[in-house]
């Protein structure tokens, strides 16, 4: 019962190089310092779906030979995570047909508003976006992969999270945006196998974690194993990877792990 995740994209809103930016990161010649907006593909023998689809969704799908995409689950409707939205076309085109949205009721609604045309209008040909939304009112089943729903504070917002159990055991819980990890979302993610976490930088921001508060987060949930995302040009990848605690890593954009094995 075990599954795969890719990582689509580990940077933040604006990616890695920023435009007009010198910095050293920015500059940098490690692959891993280069960063997409965030995004993640989950495989598993039944179900193969993606969390957000970024600006970059179709640079990703074509960087990592993506060829099948069963649904699509969403955090939160902000522009970094939504706006690979119409790229997922050409899977309709592929497989002729709909392709299940799961969201919020807000951010469903969020996207409603930025995609009319998909939810509105009737899509009959072979190779438009054709979709089954589903709103989120609690856990849901894709395939044997049941799927908990987690509430996060994203500043003023609220985004998303999701929790992944399969055959009996909580393999995942990926946790992206938030400015905090309440309790209830502790809860929920407590003794994952894999924990994936937003975590923008090292100092203070008012709608994301930084580095000391995902680590404090990360030992309230006890993983097995914690990945930081959406991570900023702030971030030197191979500086800041030897420095952070065992167990505890800097995702990078393409980086695939088999979880529950």
């Amino acid at each position: 019962m075990s599954l795969d995740l890719t990582f689509l994209g580990t940077g933040t809103s604006q990616g890695v190089p920023v435009i007009g930016c010198d910095c050293a990161v920015c500059r940098s010649t490690d692959p891993r310092d280069h960063r997409t907006r965030t995004s993640i593909l989950v495989r598993t023998p039944d179900r193969h779906f993606v969390i957000d689809t970024a600006p970059d969704f179709r640079v990703q799908c074509l960087r990592e030979g993506i060829t099948r995409l069963d649904a699509a689950l969403f955090t939160h409707p902000h522009t970094d995570h939504i706006m690979g939205f119409d790229d997922m076309r050409r899977f309709c085109e592929m497989h002729d047909s709909k392709i299940p949205v799961f969201a919020s009721p807000a951010t469903m609604q969020g996207l409603r508003n930025t995609f009319r045309y998909v939810f509105d209008e009737p899509q009959v040909w072979k190779n438009y976006l054709r979709i089954d939304p589903e709103e989120i009112t609690g856990p849901f089943q894709l395939g044997e992969t049941t799927i908990v729903p987690v509430e996060l504070p994203h500043g003023r917002f609220t985004t998303t999270g999701y929790v992944l159990h399969r055959g009996g055991r909580k393999l995942v819980a990926y946790f992206t945006d938030c400015s905090g990890v309440p309790g209830e979302a502790v809860e929920a993610a407590h003794g994952a196998e894999v924990l994936i976490l937003d975590t923008l930088r090292e100092t203070p921001h008012p709608t994301h974690m930084n580095f000391e508060q995902a680590l404090e987060a990360s030992h309230s949930i006890s993983p097995g194993a914690t990945y930081l995302i959406h991570l900023c040009h702030e971030v030197s990848h191979a500086e800041k990877e030897g420095a952070l605690p065992t167990g505890c890593h800097l995702a990078y954009d393409g980086l695939s792990i088999k979880v529950g094995s």
